[in-house]
Formats: structure tokens, C-alpha cells, sequence
């Protein structure tokens, strides 16, 4: 038989070996998906003197360029999703206000805050609520006057990737965007996730964020160390820069679509992760007081993509108060502080940044702490198969012992 076709029966041969890693990684999936259903109908209900809001942060419409997503679809999204409030956070224009232009207010149940992402003159990017008409000159500014401007207007400041950021010797910034799904997706390898996609986009779309997903150990590291540097407390938020702009399109001459594929739609981003936010009973969900717990550091973060992590409580308790996390609490003898997690899940007790200690198959747990310091926690699922056990699912806020 003549070389050539010998080739010619080895390459289907070939071919089809090339796909294994994939055929498996589809199977999977599939296991995680019937896993992580499991894991939802454990759930327990968690009552205290707190309303739980769930929301995603670090939103972008056609309003601000490098996005083709529509307000309609934004509000849709929202509204499948369940979701209480978005923050959008418009690139600014030079020619317009975009965070006047773009949502803000209820629209279909859903609370809207305007917003802006900027870059200053050092290229550090802030996320700013709500945004003005100064984002448009931000990049000729030091990264300090932005902020300084910004709290002129009372607005919220949080450092945006960084893994990026430079001024962080700057003072009155609110918090950092810890985690960020656009950096985390930037590690795909696009050959890979192009092959993953053809097995396994129709069936399980929403899990191929599993395949990428990991600890944003190096922007934990740097928030953690700002928070021990200004000896003050500093927000942890999620992104999930959410533009809808990655896909292909056929459109005609008055831009329609006649044929399309879209892998990011606002449905499926928002469901990737989530910030949660705890307001007192009695209080209505307005601008303000949800601008108020989000720099309180009334929150937490969610990938509730691997089960609802609605119901998380963290909380700090001496002889005569009880703080949740954001909030000081000053060091009596000692300090307990309590877990309380929606499912089964190992519980990871960080101070100033260091797990200190961990436990499993819990939820709720009650760590007895004597030294002062910056006290966070991490949840993980271990339930659940392949990598996804190993990356967390939930991001507390701290509790800071003084």
C-alpha cells in the first residue's frame, strides 16, 4: 500500500483519538450537572434580621463601545436570573455622559445603578457608582484625583484586575473587584475550548465556565495585603464584566441578525457568579441602601453556579455585640465567630490572608479566636467532582477584630 494512503486511514484514526480528552470532559460535565442538582435540594433556609439581595456587578452595554449588548437584553437577563439589582459600568465617552445614558432605576423588579469604568493616567482601571460626566478625562488624571473626584460626588470607588493595579498606596478607594470572570476566561486556551464547545455547548453551555474556573489567589493575595498595609478595612466585590460580545454574526445591511452564535449572552453571565448583599429588615432596597451595604462590606460573593449560596452568614461575637462581616468588632478575651453555610461544605478560616484552619462536611462552625486581625472565610464544595471541589465557592468579607 502506497504511503499517501496510508496516511489517508491513519488521519481518521487520529482524529478520533484527538477527541477522547474531549468525549471525557463532556461525560464530566454531565456529572457535575447531576451533582450539582444534588447539592441544590440540600439546601437548608437561613432566617435572621437581614434581607438577602443577590446581583451581579461590572455590567457594559452598546452605550460605551466594546460591547453589542442591548438594554432589553440586559433587563431580560436580569429578570430569568432572578436578580434584585445590576450595577452597569459603562466605558466613558468623550462625547457623552454613558452613565446618564444607560440603566438606572427599577426596570421589570430590577434595581439598575449607573456607573463607569475608568482609566486613569497611571492605565489603573476603577469602578465607579454612580458615574459621571468626568469619566470622559479620567485617563489625564493620576489614579488619586480620580478617586478624590469621585468622592466629591459621594460615589463608590473599587480598584478593577488588580492583578494590574499600581497606585496602591492610594487612599479613600472602597474595595477591590477580587474576582473577575473576563481575566479568569483570558487563561482559555481557545483551540481547547473551541473543541469543548463543539461536545459540549448544546448540553451543558453554563458548566464550560468549570473547565476555566479558578481562585483568584493572586488578587486575594493583593487585597488581602492592601487591607494590612491601610490598616483599614477594603471591600472584596466580583465582576463579571459582562459585554455579550463574544460570538459570530451574520447580519444584513440594516444590522439584523440573520444567523448568530453569542457564547456570553447576559443569561448565562449572570449565572456565573454573584455579589449578595445584606440589608436590615425593614429597610427598602433603593440606591442607597444598597450603595451603603456594598461599601459597608455587607456582602459576599457567590458562584452560584455550583449551587445557590443564598442563606451564607458570617458573623463576630464578644461578651456584648454581634457584628457581620465588614464590620469591627473589638477583642474581649475572645472572639466567636460563626458560619452558617445553605449546604454541606469545608470551611476555610483565613487571618490577614493565611487559612488558619478548616474543616469539612459542615453548616455551621463556630471558630474560637484570641489574636487580632483581618478574619475571612472561604467555602468550598468537596461534594461535587473534578476541579470544581477545589475552587471556591463562596468569598466572605471580613470580620476585622480590633
Amino acid at each position: 500500500m502506497k504511503s499517501w494512503k496510508k496516511l489517508l486511514l491513519l488521519l481518521p484514526v487520529l482524529v478520533l483519538i484527538s477527541q477522547i480528552p474531549f468525549a471525557y470532559r463532556r461525560y464530566k460535565l454531565g456529572r457535575l450537572h447531576a451533582a450539582i442538582q444534588q447539592t441544590n435540594s440540600q439546601r437548608i433556609a437561613t432566617q435572621d434580621d437581614f434581607v438577602e439581595y443577590k446581583g451581579v456587578m461590572h455590567v457594559h452595554s452598546f452605550i460605551g463601545g466594546h460591547s453589542t449588548g442591548g438594554f432589553d437584553e440586559i433587563i431580560a437577563a436580569a429578570k430569568s436570573n432572578q436578580l434584585d439589582f445590576v450595577v452597569m459600568t459603562e466605558h466613558p465617552s468623550k462625547n457623552f455622559n454613558t452613565a446618564e445614558m444607560t440603566l438606572k432605576g427599577v426596570h421589570a423588579g430590577v434595581l439598575f445603578i449607573n456607573g463607569n469604568e475608568v482609566s486613569t493616567a497611571q492605565a489603573d482601571r476603577l469602578l465607579v457608582m454612580p458615574g459621571s460626566e468626568s469619566a470622559a478625562d479620567t485617563d489625564q488624571h493620576s489614579t488619586q484625583d480620580v478617586i478624590a473626584r469621585a468622592k466629591v460626588t459621594k460615589a463608590t470607588v473599587f480598584v478593577a484586575y488588580p492583578e494590574e493595579f499600581r497606585s496602591w498606596d492610594s487612599t479613600n478607594y472602597d474595595g477591590v473587584e477580587v474576582y473577575n470572570v473576563y481575566t479568569n476566561a483570558r487563561e482559555i486556551n481557545p483551540i481547547v475550548m473551541f473543541f469543548d464547545g463543539l461536545w459540549s455547548y448544546r448540553s451543558y453551555a453554563d458548566l464550560l465556565f468549570a473547565t476555566f474556573y479558578e481562585r483568584p489567589a493572586e488578587s486575594l493575595r493583593r487585597w488581602d495585603s492592601a487591607i494590612a498595609t491601610r490598616k483599614q478595612g477594603l471591600v472584596a466585590v466580583a465582576g463579571n464584566d459582562a459585554h455579550a460580545n463574544v460570538g459570530l454574526a451574520l447580519k444584513d445591511t440594516s444590522g439584523n441578525t440573520l444567523l448568530g452564535l453569542k457564547l456570553d449572552p447576559y443569561e448565562r453571565s449572570f449565572r456565573l457568579v454573584r455579589v449578595h448583599v445584606l440589608i436590615p429588615n425593614g429597610s427598602i432596597l433603593d440606591t442607597e441602601t444598597l450603595r451603603g451595604a456594598i461599601a459597608a462590606g455587607h456582602c459576599f460573593i457567590g458562584f452560584d453556579l455550583f449551587s445557590d449560596t443564598s442563606g451564607f452568614r458570617f458573623t463576630g461575637s464578644n461578651a456584648k455585640e454581634t457584628r457581620i462581616q465588614g464590620e469591627e468588632i473589638r477583642l474581649e478575651s475572645e472572639i466567636r465567630l460563626n458560619v452558617t453555610a445553605p449546604i454541606s461544605s469545608r470551611i476555610v478560616l483565613l487571618r490577614d490572608g493565611n487559612a488558619i484552619q478548616s474543616e469539612s462536611g459542615l453548616t455551621r462552625k463556630e471558630f474560637v479566636v484570641t489574636v487580632r486581625g483581618s478574619y475571612r472565610v472561604e467555602l468550598y464544595l468537596p461534594q461535587l467532582p473534578g476541579s470544581v471541589s477545589e475552587q471556591p465557592w463562596i468569598l466572605s468579607n471580613p470580620i476585622y477584630v480590633k
